[in-house]
């Protein structure tokens, strides 16, 4: 199994620190632990890191989390895309649900699993990889211009995060409002933009021919339906827009 570069994990607990630095040597090249976050922009600067595992609590007796927003907020300013995992108790979960908001990438909580832990860190990693690489392939689909409003800079920064998922999605607006532009930019910071996005305008198809027709096999298609849908054999891989 290849290595993956280099990690920080910020914690100051230094049972913990060394239990994840044994639990991780046969996954990543070189190891930072820091016991306080004091530290963490220097090491930022020094180490080419692929993930960051921060803690969320680091004063005695304070458990708000928001030291660990705090610093969430700051490894953004120094390296905008790298890969934050939040590290967190149990009564902590809502704050790490609303630091995913904010920019991390996933959580782990203490008492963690094992495996758990390693999965979601190697997957950091290599979505982080798979990003890079695609943002140095040209695309065919032009950028989006977003704005600088904060409301325009919320939107990418979801946009971006649920491209990355298999989800299915739901874009809601009246018409003329960019629905469908909105479902283009998802699919080019997809992993699927080398595939087709196709369009299909429900409006044009009656309630009866949507089951009869769209996925029945040698079914007769009124057009202008595509009809690369029919059967959806072999599987579409790429992205279905349904518009009405």
């Amino acid at each position: 199994m290849s290595k993956q570069g280099t990690i920080i994990v910020v914690d100051d607990n230094k049972g913990v620190l060394s239990a994840v630095k044994l639990l991780l040597k046969n996954h990543f090249e070189h190891i930072v632990t820091l016991p306080s976050p004091i530290t963490l922009p220097a090491a930022l600067r020094e180490e080419n890191a692929q993930v960051v595992l921060l803690d969320m609590n680091f004063s005695s007796g304070l458990n708000t989390g928001n030291e660990g927003l705090y610093w969430l907020h700051e490894i953004k300013k120094i390296h905008p895309s790298l890969p934050v995992v939040l590290f967190t108790a149990y009564a902590d979960i809502d704050l790490a649900v609303r630091g995913i908001k904010e920019g991390a990438t996933d959580f782990i909580v203490k008492p963690w699993d094992n495996t758990r832990l390693i999965e979601t860190l190697l997957s950091a990693c290599r979505n982080s990889s798979k990003n890079k690489k695609r943002a140095e392939v040209p695309k065919t689909v032009s950028s989006m211009y977003w704005g600088e409003s904060n409301a325009m800079k919320q939107l990418r920064t979801l946009i971006e995060k649920v491209a990355q998922t298999d989800a299915n999605i739901l874009i809601t607006g009246e018409n003329g409002t960019g629905k469908e532009m909105l479902a283009r930019e998802i699919h080019a910071l997809s992993n699927r933009y080398r595939r087709d996005m196709i369009t299909v305008d429900m409006g044009a198809i009656t309630e009866s021919l949507f089951e009869s027709e769209l996925f029945i096999k040698k079914a007769r298609l009124p057009m202008p339906i595509p009809t690369v849908l029919v059967n959806l054999k072999p599987p579409m891989k790429g992205l279905c827009f349904w518009t009405k």
